[in-house]
C-alpha cells in the first residue's frame, strides 16, 4: 500500500515547473532518472527514442540565441505543427493560459509582456539542464506515441527525485538551431524539449490547471 500511495502522490505532483534555482543536477542523477525510465514501453518493443541532455555551457550560449532566433522569425520545424483547437480543448487551453497569466500578475491586454515572457521559453525558464528528444526520420505517429511514454516516465522520475521539468513544444520550433548545435544525425527529428532542474520559490509554480472529470475521459465498456 505504501508504494501506491508514494506512486500517486508522485502523480500528482507533477506540474510544469518555469521557475529553476542555479544548482545544477548531478550527471549521476540524471544518468539514473533517464536510465530508469528506459523500462518505458514501446510498440513491439522497438524503444524508438533518442535524448540529448543540454548543460553548461552549451545551454548558456542556447539560451541566449534561442530568443533572439525565435523574435526574428527564424523558426523550423522537424515535424508540423497544429496546434489549433476548439471546444472543450480550446477551452481548457485558454483555462491554462489564463491561470498562467494571472500568476504572472500580466493582464490579457498586455500583449508585448506576454510576448516578452514567452520567450522564456528559448531561456529554459532559468533551467539549469535541457533535454532534447527525437525520433528516428523514418519513424511517424505510432512512434511519436511511444516517445511520450518514455517523456512521461522521465518527468515522473524527475518528481520523485525532487526535481521539476516542464515539456516545451515549442522548442521543437527551433530545429534550424538546435541540430547544428547539438550535432543532431541526419536520421533524427527533433520533436521537443524538456527543461528541468530543482524547482524555485515563485507564483509561478503554484500554477495548478484543471483535469477533466473522469467520466469525460474514461468510459467502462462491458
Amino acid at each position: 500500500m505504501e508504494v501506491c500511495e508514494a506512486f500517486d502522490r508522485i502523480v500528482e505532483q507533477r506540474r510544469s515547473i518555469r521557475a529553476y534555482r542555479e544548482d545544477p543536477v548531478p550527471q549521476s542523477l540524471m544518468s539514473h532518472i533517464f536510465g530508469n525510465a528506459l523500462r518505458a514501453p514501446s510498440n513491439c518493443n522497438t524503444q524508438p527514442w533518442y535524448v540529448h541532455i543540454v548543460t553548461g555551457e552549451l545551454l548558456e550560449q542556447l539560451r541566449k540565441e534561442l530568443p533572439e532566433k525565435f523574435a526574428a522569425g527564424e523558426v523550423e520545424f522537424d515535424y508540423p505543427y497544429e496546434g489549433r483547437y476548439h471546444g472543450v480543448f480550446k477551452e481548457r487551453q485558454y483555462g491554462a493560459a489564463k491561470a498562467l497569466y494571472d500568476a504572472l500578475e500580466i493582464p490579457r491586454e498586455d500583449k508585448a509582456r506576454r510576448a516578452e515572457w514567452f520567450l522564456d521559453n528559448f531561456r529554459f525558464f532559468g533551467a539549469p539542464a535541457c533535454a532534447f528528444f527525437t525520433l528516428p526520420a523514418e519513424f511517424g505517429l505510432r512512434e511519436a506515441c511511444d516517445l511520450g511514454m518514455y517523456a512521461q516516465t522521465v518527468m515522473l522520475g524527475l518528481t520523485a527525485h525532487g526535481l521539476g521539468s516542464c515539456p516545451q513544444t515549442s522548442l521543437g520550433f527551433m530545429a534550424n538551431v538546435l541540430r547544428p548545435a547539438l550535432k543532431l544525425p541526419e536520421d533524427q527529428k527533433l520533436m521537443f524539449g524538456l527543461s528541468f532542474g530543482y524547482p524555485a520559490e515563485d507564483p509561478v509554480n503554484e500554477v495548478r490547471t484543471d483535469r477533466a472529470a473522469l467520466a469525460d475521459a474514461v468510459f467502462f465498456h462491458q
